[in-house]
């Protein structure tokens, strides 16, 4: 497994409809490499009523989106950068912000 973006990151969308917009991520597929992203690509899903919506109808929901066109927020400088990584003494691995060498944790 890579160290790229995991959940809870803060990431900003640089392509598509919602480019410019900042989210947290909620979930990673790895396998499929995508990311669902909080209150980014809403997607409209008709629904028939079950236990989870008792009532029904159009249901609105985050859809995943290509983890090549997010980029990970560093919070400790709040820019948008690559993620390197770093192996401590004890023999762990961490990730870094490549503008300002801060670990992220």
């Amino acid at each position: 497994m890579g160290l790229g973006i995991k959940k809870n990151d803060t990431v900003l969308v640089k392509t598509g409809d919602e480019k410019g917009k900042k989210g947290r991520v909620v979930s990673v597929q790895v396998a499929k490499n995508r990311v669902l992203v909080e209150g980014i690509n809403i997607i409209k899903k008709h629904m028939k009523p079950n236990k989870k919506y008792t009532q029904g109808g159009i249901i609105e929901k985050e859809g995943p989106i290509q983890k090549s066109n997010v980029m990970l927020v560093c919070p400790k400088c709040d820019k948008t950068t690559r993620i390197g990584q770093n192996i401590l003494e004890n023999g762990k691995k961490v990730r870094l912000c490549k503008k300002c060498g801060e670990v992220i944790e």
